[in-house]
């Protein structure tokens, strides 16, 4: 194991959560069940480690040959630098997502900000939830679910997002006759980033959003629901995927909303949940991208009520 991590450049925990999770090689095993590489292991491993580095994630790159990982990585251009002076010029949303990539990996929060402000300067508001911040919230979750950065780097990028969305935001803040939406996690799901970009999503389409965090119970979220009289309120859940308290949680908040305040649930992990989501008459977000005409459809009833 020494010696394929010196080789491909990948420490033996990502090595190890490649091999579990994703199955990127399969090892020999001795009698004493000690991992023996072969050579086509090791160049596998460099070739997916290389991919990587150039912004797949994992989870794309180890469905590909050898010879598609090998084209990538010869076709690729050289990594931009992060922060550079090209504000004037159309960059596009892969070299953003690449450069801010770069900027959580380095913890740099201001070559972070940088690459947001001229994000947000090519692509507008919408463009930058969609094409930059999720894109780049995924790819953050697929490192960290591989163990190539840890939980401090998604937590970076999530507060830096929060603190740079909320700023461009407050142009988009709705008056109080705008219909209303809570945004939070429910309890047991601590990641806050896709609950970050819907709350944006929802101020840039003219939603009075509030936004209460993570890791709530049914019954607070319920509670603030009802005094706030909002027209929706919306879930993200994104890990763990197979928290056998979170369906109990999602029947009982149903239960606590009044009938006409809509649930709406999205995020990487609500799938896991999808009988509990249809159980319930949850709405249902796959992508980002979904919850928009869901916002605009309420809003539209909302005005009418």
């Amino acid at each position: 194991m020494r010696m394929v991590s010196k080789r491909t450049g990948l420490s033996p925990h990502v090595i190890r959560v490649w091999e579990r999770r994703y199955g990127a090689v399969n090892p020999a095993r001795t009698s004493t069940n000690r991992r023996v590489y072969h050579e086509a292991d090791v160049e596998r491993l460099k070739l997916l480690h290389q991919a990587t580095q150039i912004g797949h994630s994992i989870g794309q790159a180890v469905t590909l040959s050898n010879e598609r990982l090998k084209e990538l990585v010869n076709d690729a251009p050289p990594p931009p630098a992060v922060g550079a002076g090209d504000r004037n010029s159309n960059l596009g949303p892969s070299t953003h997502v690449a450069r801010c990539l770069a900027a959580v990996k380095s913890m740099d929060a201001q070559a972070l900000n940088q690459e947001l402000e001229s994000a947000v300067l090519e692509l507008g508001t919408q463009g930058l939830l969609t094409q930059v911040a999720a894109r780049l919230g995924q790819q953050v979750g697929d490192l960290w679910r591989a163990g190539e950065i840890t939980a401090a780097h998604e937590h970076f990028l999530s507060a830096s997002l929060r603190n740079f969305l909320g700023r461009h935001s407050q142009q988009f803040s709705a008056s109080a006759p705008a219909p209303a939406i809570i945004i939070a996690t429910p309890s047991g799901q601590i990641h806050e980033l896709g609950a970050v970009l819907v709350a944006a999503a929802a101020n840039n389409l003219g939603w009075r959003a509030i936004y209460l965090g993570t890791s709530l119970p049914a019954a607070e979220i319920a509670g603030a629901a009802r005094e706030q009289r909002v027209r929706a309120v919306a879930l993200s859940i994104v890990y763990p995927e197979d928290d056998p308290a979170l369906p109990g949680q999602l029947r009982q908040l149903k239960q606590y909303l009044p009938e006409n305040i809509e649930l709406i649930v999205g995020g990487r992990g609500a799938p896991a949940y999808a009988a509990t989501l249809v159980e319930i008459g949850a709405r249902v977000a796959n992508k980002l991208e979904d919850l928009f005409p869901t916002l605009e459809g309420l809003r539209k009833t909302a005005g009418r009520r």
